[in-house]
């Protein structure tokens, strides 16, 4: 695996200062962490000769001449994701197959092979094009694993032509912001032992992208664990750095075309950041999750499975667990032959963007008179939770671990939904917290709930209150947030179509 990753000083819990929790509260995570971050919800293609074959794995010795979607448009990929709300795509530009989305120099198995575009297609270049117009972020997911290049499992050579690749989709392209590293893999006993230069992939990638992300196997994006759209109760960005060995990555993913390890529901490791966690690990990282799952059972088009794309509520569910459980939401759509994102799965990516800005369109507290137990000074007042600025916040003195705020939204309103956000510039305070409404002259729990993290968002049964109060109950060294909202959600009139 040759040696470990290191691009910035870890911190280490046995450092200055003394208290081990101030210093896990002083990590936060690099600029390009913070707007992967920002973008919480970005879709994943996956499209290649898989399409055309009605598989998920490819073997490698597929004919280029079978790639040939009769209506492809890169762009109604892209509206479809900004239907939905999504800021970004990443396109699987090579599977395991090992055919190329692009006309690589290093390999004939590509899209010139095919009938396609007449043998003079780029989709890579289509579909940064159609991001770029649209408006969205464009990223790469290019498989280590190759099932077609006969150099794999020649070290030396193999990652020569990986790099080569690597480099003409960061050099090609314009502007990427993720670099999607699989780690499934076909190594073993009784196959090739291809060993990755995985330090040389990185430099590259900070060489010729510097603002893109590595995820996965890489050392900026977590994955969650499972591929089920499963989350964490608790989700923590600062974690051990041993969860950033490529070889453990590995271990825990895919190795074999198993239909059903995509519904599993496994994420390992439960609890990956709590103090019990931490206080013995000598070195902690800001390694965020990513929750990746696809909108229907397979990652590929498949005709037979038509009828069962995920439902709204199973769609929302899962966002509200991955954007709203302090994780990044990545959605596969897989466009069918002709090229398109069928229509159900457009449809429902309607409906779920309908719900999303109807539900969040209005701050029922934007206007709301706000206190606190504790204030920190006059940069950091409680009127920083409704300004809509990340960068401002409020916190209370250093060393204050415990806190309240009270809202008094100034007249009674209805809400089923409430948000915060911590300035995770900052780093990631908040351990446990309460939520309380005042009904007569008493207080009554609405919720109780652990890490915030970049963004909570608390769902509940539908309340009608003048007053709320958020108690901290347990945070790292003293917690701070920069937003505070409170919603009602409205499935309204969605979409017209099949359901």
């Amino acid at each position: 695996m040759g040696k470990r990753w290191v691009e910035k000083k870890r911190v280490s819990a046995s450092e200055e200062p003394a208290d081990w929790v101030e210093v896990a509260a002083r990590i936060a995570p690099s600029e390009r962490q913070l707007k992967w971050q920002e973008l919480e919800f970005y879709a994943f293609i996956h499209f290649t000769v898989n399409t055309f074959t009605d598989r998920e794995w490819g073997h490698g010795d597929e004919d280029p001449a079978i790639f040939n979607p009769s209506d492809l448009s890169a762009r109604q990929w892209v509206e479809v994701c900004k239907s939905a709300g999504m800021k970004g795509l990443i396109l699987t530009c090579k599977h395991h197959d090992g055919f190329c989305l692009w006309p690589s120099k290093y390999t004939d198995h590509t899209v010139a092979g095919s009938p396609w575009r007449n043998g003079t297609g780029d989709l890579v270049k289509e579909v940064a094009e159609a991001c770029r117009e649209g408006g969205i972020q464009f990223g790469i997911y290019l498989s280590p694993w190759d099932r077609h290049e006969a150099s794999y499992g020649d070290s030396a050579r193999y990652n020569e032509f990986f790099c080569n690749q690597l480099r003409e989709l960061l050099t090609n392209y314009g502007d990427i912001f993720c670099v999607w590293f699989d780690g499934a893999c076909g190594e073993g006993p009784n196959g090739k032992r291809q060993v990755y230069d995985w330090s040389r992939y990185y430099l590259l990638i900070r060489k010729l992208q510097p603002e893109a992300v590595i995820s996965v196997c890489g050392p900026d994006v977590r994955w969650c664990g499972n591929e089920a759209g499963h989350t964490r109760t608790s989700e923590w960005s600062v974690v051990p750095a041993y969860l950033q060995d490529n070889e453990k990555i590995q271990e825990q993913s895919q190795q074999a075309d198993d239909r059903e390890f995509s519904s599993r529901k496994n994420t390992q490791d439960s609890d990956l950041g709590s103090r019990e966690v931490i206080k013995p690990v000598d070195q902690l990282v800001w390694y965020p999750a990513e929750v990746n799952t696809s909108i229907r059972p397979g990652w590929f088009y498949h005709a037979s499975e038509d009828t069962q794309v995920k439902t709204l509520e199973e769609l929302l569910g899962i966002y509200y667990g991955a954007v709203g459980g302090n994780a990044n939401f990545l959605l596969n759509l897989p466009p069918d032959t002709r090229g398109r994102i069928h229509e159900q799965d457009a449809l429902r990516l309607r409906q779920l963007g309908c719900v999303l800005r109807s539900t969040f369109r209005v701050n029922l507290a934007a206007q709301a008179l706000l206190r606190a137990s504790e204030t920190k000074d006059e940069a950091h007042q409680t009127s920083c939770l409704l300004d809509g600025d990340r960068r401002t916040f409020w916190c209370p003195c250093e060393g204050t671990e415990q806190a309240w705020i009270e809202l008094d939204l100034q007249e009674k309103k209805t809400f089923d939904r409430l948000v915060l956000t911590e300035p995770i510039q900052t780093g990631q305070r908040i351990e446990s917290f309460v939520l309380e409404y005042k009904d007569g002259g008493d207080w009554k729990v609405l919720y109780r709930g652990t890490v915030v993290g970049y963004k909570r968002i608390a769902c509940f049964g539908p309340v009608t209150a003048r007053y709320l109060r958020l108690t901290i109950d347990e945070s790292r060294w003293c917690p701070a947030l920069s937003g505070f909202g409170v919603y009602l959600s409205d499935q309204g009139r969605l979409p017209d179509g099949d359901v």
